[in-house]
């Protein structure tokens, strides 16, 4: 009979997960670049037992898992800031950490530092790095479509697009930030991926999909609850014929 209890408890630790990501989702539906989770679950182990002289397998819930990120672009929102540039296509920026480390974003809200190098909003640096001439101002700074940078008619660098062979298996990092891993496969460059000055791309988190997503994983939750107390009824009534 605790096997019940277990595989309850189970269910109701994957649903608390999948809330989880449901509520990061939606604490980012504003989130400029942001993708949103995707959690499947799978089956716990099953143990072979007899009931009635027969051999059942008897499953010990099932568990939550992150199976990646929903890499569907977000809608093109016009800002007319020239230093905000929307990626269209399958690419990301990549950006230098404050440790050495390399990140990926599709957040081009960009901004220029005091050695005149363009920067993510949380001050890392791209790559590779572009640096415009020292007091340019940001309504003089053209950026094409494939990249390239001009500070009036001068081009000072280009904007490089990358991508991975698996971009779902990318590791969030924090302010849009996505690290490469072995499961995603190294950076490279990307084909077909444009620039879109004066634009940013927003969330692509569905509000209507992630409310009825909460909805439907609370009521599994509290299922999973109510079928542990039936078991704890249970029990103790088993307690008491055996008293």
């Amino acid at each position: 009979m605790l096997d019940g209890m277990y595989a309850a408890a189970a269910g109701m630790e994957a649903q608390q997960q999948q809330l989880d990501a449901i509520g990061n989702d939606l604490a980012n539906v504003s989130t400029t670049g942001y993708k949103a989770e995707r959690v499947g679950f799978r089956d716990l182990l099953y143990n072979q037992v007899a009931v009635s002289g027969t051999a059942t397998s008897i499953g010990a819930g099932a568990a939550a898992q992150t199976v990646g990120f929903d890499q569907s672009a977000g809608s093109i929102q016009q800002t007319g800031n020239p230093l905000d540039v929307a990626i269209e296509g399958e690419g990301f920026l990549a950006v230098k950490r404050p440790n050495g480390a390399q990140a990926l974003t599709r957040n081009g809200a960009l901004e220029i530092d005091a050695q005149g190098r363009l920067t993510t909003a949380e001050g890392d640096l791209l790559e590779p790095p572009v640096t415009l001439p020292k007091g340019t101002p940001p309504q003089e700074v053209s950026i094409a479509s494939d990249g390239t940078v001009l500070a009036g008619t001068k081009t000072v660098g280009r904007l490089a697009l990358v991508t991975v062979p698996a971009p779902d298996r990318l590791l969030p990092d924090g302010a849009s930030l996505l690290t490469p891993t072995a499961a995603s496969g190294a950076p490279q460059q990307a084909s077909g991926a444009t620039l879109r000055q004066g634009a940013l791309e927003g969330s692509n988190v569905d509000l209507g999909s992630e409310m009825v997503a909460m909805m439907s994983a609370q009521r599994n939750y509290q299922l999973q609850s109510t079928a542990i107390q039936n078991e704890n009824q249970m029990l103790q009534i088993a307690n008491q014929l055996r008293a």
